[in-house]
């Protein structure tokens, strides 16, 4: 499964190489535009895009953005708590 992670386009940094700086949850990140490319790269500064792997694959709305960040977040809680769950068993059946 490809996961891909809403990031805001915050600068262009390399024109020539389709290259840009995204805010991805705080995480400052270089990545390719190539796939959302305008002929105006400067219009992608300020908007959100799906990340994967080092590109910027699509570009969303700021909503969506928010959602999708908000169900990343609920899957790592509901993660930790799978975890803390399972070592909460192993801790009983290891003092049995």
């Amino acid at each position: 499964m490809c996961l891909g992670i809403p990031g805001q386009i915050t600068e262009i940094t390399d024109p020539d190489r389709l290259m840009a700086l995204a805010d991805i949850s705080g995480v400052r990140r270089e990545v390719s535009v190539a796939c959302i490319a305008t002929p105006d790269l400067a219009e992608l500064v300020g908007e959100w895009a799906l990340i994967h792997v080092g590109f910027a694959m699509s570009v969303i709305d700021a909503d969506e953005a928010e959602k999708t960040l908000i169900a990343l977040r609920g899957l790592g809680e509901a993660q930790e708590t799978l975890e803390a769950m399972a070592e909460g068993r192993s801790a009983l059946e290891g003092t049995q």
